[in-house]
């Protein structure tokens, strides 16, 4: 098979793997190849907007693994291929060179065995760092299963890993996937979040010692295919967080591209829930929510209609209107519309005396929701009163219009 056959295997077949990122990583060029930013770097669009220029691939598409609702499944009737770790350099490099791309995520079906497969992956970085001098971003899998010691050899060469866990609860993983155990997938998990640690403390007493993992390591978790609510999801992502220090957990909308008799019947992707949680975890991660805050047992599903932020101020409505002039910091970043940064302004210039309805529009509030939760010095703006029931209709309105108009799943001022 041609490697131009490959790559059009390998690239479509790594689709369905959204834990990618370019960005936290400053590996500086040493006269080779390439550059790894903090910033990230660009030229490909994602589905969510994201702008980042990786060759995203698998390495091969066969797996000794047979996931009930993975397109790679052993016992799925597909065209296979494998790419040789020099195949591999060898279009990293050619595409670098032509300006297509500036880094290389490369992920794997699971070839033979974890150590085997790991093995292969290690190969290609090695020969990208140490023949090709290439100094580009580089994220690869940790593989559960794998010695130890392969993944602290993989984390020296990589920018950053991913151990992805893919299913919310060890039910499900025995029920779509028996071959995978939670313990499997956590161990290489607790190996990396240690060995970024023991790094970063020893890099305070010497600063010329051999970078691992720079840019941390991320997760992904298939939405659909099994039967937990958004709450034990969203508990789930804030235990990881807490308990593996990731940079990110990733959020995939179940694709019903396989057919099997423990998933679901899905008519198309549940893209609007992938949509919720990713709004619910920047709640977790900036806005210093919590899990049971933003669902409870009562609610441990989100609302269709309206955002994670606004369906928890219309929970709260004892707490609203707040005075935007004198409210702790902590209870302004709850106020719908108000995201991290009009925060912080809003805080830094009331110092200079009281802010007014027009300043607040400058520095960023989104007016169209955060008016009904707030009054600026004593007068209140909304159309409605915080306990009116008319105000889910109002804000449910606003938030679907401002959804056709931003289709991101990124809101920073939600």
């Amino acid at each position: 098979m041609e490697i131009g056959d490959k790559l059009d295997i390998l690239a479509d077949a790594a689709k369905y793997d959204v834990s990618c990122s370019s960005s936290g990583s400053d590996r500086a060029n040493a006269g080779g190849l390439g550059n790894g930013h903090k910033s990230g770097i660009c030229h490909t669009w994602t589905a969510d907007g994201r702008c980042v220029s990786l060759l995203k691939i698998l390495m091969t598409n066969s797996c000794i693994y047979d996931c009930e609702y993975c397109v790679n499944r052993r016992s799925h009737d597909t065209p296979r291929a494998i790419l040789t770790p020099e195949e591999i350099v060898l279009l990293t490099v050619e595409f670098y060179k032509r300006n297509y791309i500036e880094g290389l995520f490369l992920s794997s079906g699971i070839l033979k065995s974890p150590d085997y497969t790991t093995e292969l992956l290690i190969r290609v970085a090695k020969l990208l760092r140490e023949r090709e001098h290439f100094n580009g971003y580089i994220h690869m899998k940790g593989i559960p299963g794998t010695d130890p010691k392969l993944l602290n050899e993989l984390g020296r060469y990589v920018d950053r890993v991913s151990v992805n866990i893919e299913l919310p609860s060890e039910k499900s993983l025995h029920l779509l996937a028996p071959q995978k155990t939670k313990k499997a997938i956590m161990a290489p998990m607790k190996f990396f979040k240690e060995s970024i640690d023991a790094y970063r403390e020893e890099k305070k007493h010497h600063r010329k010692i051999p970078s691992f993992v720079p840019a941390g390591q991320t997760t992904q978790l298939i939405v659909g295919a099994s039967g937990e609510s958004d709450r034990q999801i969203l508990l789930l992502t804030e235990g990881l967080y807490q308990k593996a220090s990731l940079k990110r957990v990733y959020y995939s909308a179940y694709v019903p591209v396989m057919k099997g008799k423990n998933l679901p019947a899905l008519i198309k992707p549940p893209l609007a829930r992938e949509n919720r949680l990713y709004q619910a975890d920047w709640l977790l991660r900036f806005y210093q929510f919590r899990a049971d805050e933003i669902l409870t047992p009562e609610e441990p599903d989100f609302d269709e209609e309206l955002d994670p932020k606004c369906t928890w101020a219309l929970r709260h409505r004892e707490l609203f209107p707040v005075e935007i002039n004198r409210a702790p910091y902590e209870m302004i970043l709850r106020i719908p519309g108000i995201g991290v940064r009009s925060a912080l302004r809003i805080v830094r210039l009331r110092r200079y005396g009281n802010l007014s309805y027009d300043q607040l529009k400058r520095i960023g509030v989104v007016l169209r929701r955060a008016r009904y939760f707030m009054t600026v010095s004593g007068r209140y703006y909304g159309e409605r009163s915080p306990d009116s029931e008319n105000l889910r209709n109002l804000l449910i309105s606003e938030t679907a219009a401002r959804e056709v108009r931003e289709m991101s799943l990124f809101d920073t001022q939600i």
